[in-house]
């Protein structure tokens, strides 16, 4: 099973491709000249952020950060989609005092057993992962960017929260007429 690595890589980011509604997201590693972009889902990125600042505020991983630039660039060109990201992994690696964050291929699914113990199963023996390892810091940001580019999307309809389509939607709450 393959394994793409980055330890402490230039760029982590989360992205976006397209018009909101029809968006594709992106995790994109970036060290140098090597980039490494993985596609999944937005419900995905909305959970690596929240469980992100979950951690970190468990750590109490506040204190005493360097300050990191912002990162509002667009995603490095040309993104080409290594895979689709089935499962995701966060874990707090204390030796390094780093963030790890893994994407595993959507042909490799992981099971816990009673005592809970994660397994990998690899429905494709040439499935790859991407293995990511950021500061604190890092992944703080990280968690702010995924944040803002999620209420980059459409706005919500005021009747029902459904997001709505620049032609409208159809909507529940009006009966069936759209909005």
């Amino acid at each position: 099973m393959p394994l793409i690595d980055y330890v402490d890589p230039d760029r982590f980011v989360a992205g976006t491709v397209g018009p909101a509604g029809q968006r594709t997201f992106f995790l994109q590693a970036v060290d140098g000249r090597r980039v490494t972009s993985v596609s999944l889902e937005k419900a995905q990125v909305a959970m690596l952020a929240e469980r992100l600042e979950e951690l970190l505020d468990q750590l109490g991983a506040d204190d005493d950060l360097p300050a990191v630039e912002p990162d509002n660039e667009p995603l490095t060109t040309p993104i080409d989609d290594e895979f689709r990201v089935g499962t995701l992994t966060l874990a707090w690696d204390p030796e390094s005092a780093r963030v790890l964050v893994e994407c595993l291929d959507s042909t490799v699914s992981v099971e816990v057993d009673e005592t809970g113990e994660p397994s990998v199963a690899v429905d494709e023996p040439d499935s790859t992962t991407l293995r990511v390892a950021v500061s604190p810091a890092a992944a703080r940001e990280f968690a702010r960017r995924a944040g803002a580019l999620l209420e980059q999307g459409r706005p919500p309809c005021p009747l029902c929260g459904d997001p709505l389509d620049p032609s409208g939607h159809i909507c529940p709450r009006a009966n069936g007429y759209k909005r």
